[in-house]
């Protein structure tokens, strides 16, 4: 958890459209388990900031959409993007993507890669981190802090459980918090 906190406070360190967009990003990601490519792929309308909870609309794998809440911190920074960094990002109005770079053009995954690469790096991360790793997190995290399975698989847009299961990795003192807990004759 800690690497992650680390990983999520680096473009706070600057104070750069750019920092203010990955902030934005890197919150999201780790609060939705979205794929980088439901990421780069989300448009403006996409994030229904008038609802209660306000929510991310995404289509995934298969043509699936889904929806899901956001909680406070990321809907602080989305709104805090849109509102005051997009506009200076973007060139051309029409433009409907929600994440754009430098161009004003919509994010690609490859930039995101780019992006995520260089702050795990001024994080001092020792591991790989990929794209894919917050939204591993993001599933590890809800499963231990205990979201049903179910529900962990419609959030990640997961057309099999066992493609879900994969994230059911416990450590052992977890296991045996859990045996303790549930087993009848556990001390």
């Amino acid at each position: 958890m800690q690497e992650v906190d680390e990983l999520l406070e680096q473009p706070s360190r600057r104070n750069t459209p750019e920092s203010r967009r990955d902030k934005a990003m890197l919150e999201l990601l780790y609060a939705t388990g979205l794929r980088v490519t439901e990421l780069v792929s989300l448009d403006v309308a996409d994030i229904a900031l008038e609802s209660d909870p306000v929510t991310v609309r995404c289509v995934g794998k298969g043509e699936r959409e889904r929806v899901l809440p956001l909680h406070q911190r990321p809907v602080d920074e989305l709104r805090q993007y849109i509102f005051h960094v997009r506009p200076r990002l973007v060139r051309n109005r029409r433009e409907t993507a929600l994440f754009v770079n430098r161009r004003g053009e919509r994010l690609t995954r490859q930039g995101f890669w780019l992006i995520l690469k260089n702050y795990a790096k001024e994080a001092k991360l020792d591991k790989a981190i990929t794209p894919h790793t917050l939204r591993h997190t993001y599933a590890t995290h809800m499963l231990s802090g205990g979201m049903p399975l179910r529900n962990v698989q419609d959030a990640l847009g997961h057309a099999s459980i066992s493609t879900t299961q994969i994230y059911t990795h416990l450590t052992g003192d977890q296991k045996r918090r859990e045996y303790d807990k549930a087993h009848p004759r556990a001390s």
